[in-house]
């Protein structure tokens, strides 16, 4: 019998921009992070298992506060740790380096507690939205494609903040709406006429609102944790000497790899959702605004966990 989905969280990014531990920030009316409405929708979605991924350096701080409410939560949760000396044989990490390794590595370093199920991948600190969770268990749940993946696309204009610059992968799909690469633009901005790109500062290129973009909600067979794991070294091979305090294994890098090895298939799903998060502090009044009002609305109960 084939192994349900389990939804993979990775919270141990640093939150550089955001100045803080936004992991942990407390949104809701009971204290909640945005991660504890991104497991219950999960939860009402099918999943039963959750991963967490975290740091050794934040896990009295996350234990005392998130893992202390989620032990009342309706699912088991299981604790994986991103740690910068988790390599392979024969690298070691360079001196001063503090930065994680990315996303990809990431998700290795839960490959034990994912266990050879399929598996969803999402940020902490992004608020996907209830229809997301059902779209990609359901797609999980059906596919008996070993290298039939798939992610969650949005579109651009339910994913900008009015406080700055936000990185987005930019998505192109073919006419049966699988995904054929994706660009990462670094600074996409609203403005007064729409929203637009820069990779310089000075010269700034359109972007249509309802073009789709990753949110880095990603749902995966076990088959691709070989994948980032045989294609790491690579990474690190050239990140040591082009990049050795900054460079970073995102997902997408080994995505776009199988897909045009012919490998792989990733259908883009979509959510007719608006996505929040903090990717700036001054984002926070918005997002616990947004969620009063869903509660409000009895989206949610007032209390997650009772």
């Amino acid at each position: 019998m084939a192994k349900k989905p389990v939804l993979v969280v990775m919270a141990a990014g640093m939150g550089s921009r955001y100045g803080g531990l936004k992991q942990i920030d407390p949104v809701g009316s009971q204290g909640e992070a945005i991660l504890d409405y991104s497991i219950y929708d999960a939860h009402r979605a099918g999943f039963d298992t959750v991963v967490i991924i975290i740091k050794e350096a934040i896990q009295k701080d996350f234990m005392e506060t998130v893992g202390k409410r989620l032990q009342k939560a309706p699912v088991e949760i299981r604790y994986a740790y991103q740690e910068l000396d988790n390599l392979p044989e024969g690298y070691t990490v360079p001196a001063g380096r503090t930065k994680p390794w990315g996303t990809s590595h990431a998700v290795l370093c839960a490959a034990e507690a994912i266990d050879g199920a399929p598996f969803a991948v999402i940020n902490a600190d992004d608020y996907y939205g209830t229809s997301a969770f059902k779209v990609i268990y359901d797609y999980l749940s059906a596919t008996t494609d070993p290298y039939g993946y798939c992610m969650v696309g949005y579109e651009l204009s339910k994913t900008v903040t009015d406080n700055g610059s936000v990185a987005r992968g930019i998505c192109v799909t073919d006419g049966n709406g699988y995904l054929t690469g994706i660009t990462e633009r670094t600074r996409i901005e609203k403005y007064d006429g729409g929203i637009h790109f820069t990779e310089d500062g000075a010269t700034f290129t359109e972007l249509a609102p309802q073009t789709t973009v990753s949110m880095n909600m990603w749902g995966f067979m076990p088959s691709f944790l070989e994948e980032i794991r045989s294609r790491f070294s690579a990474f690190l091979d050239t990140a040591l000497v082009e990049n050795p305090m900054k460079g970073e294994f995102f997902l997408p890098l080994p995505v776009a790899q199988v897909i045009q090895e012919g490998k792989a298939t990733v259908k883009v799903l979509t959510s007719p959702d608006k996505w929040f998060g903090v990717t700036y502090a001054a984002d926070k009044p918005m997002v616990v605004a947004a969620l009063r009002k869903m509660t409000e609305e009895g989206k949610y109960p007032d209390g997650l966990w009772g």
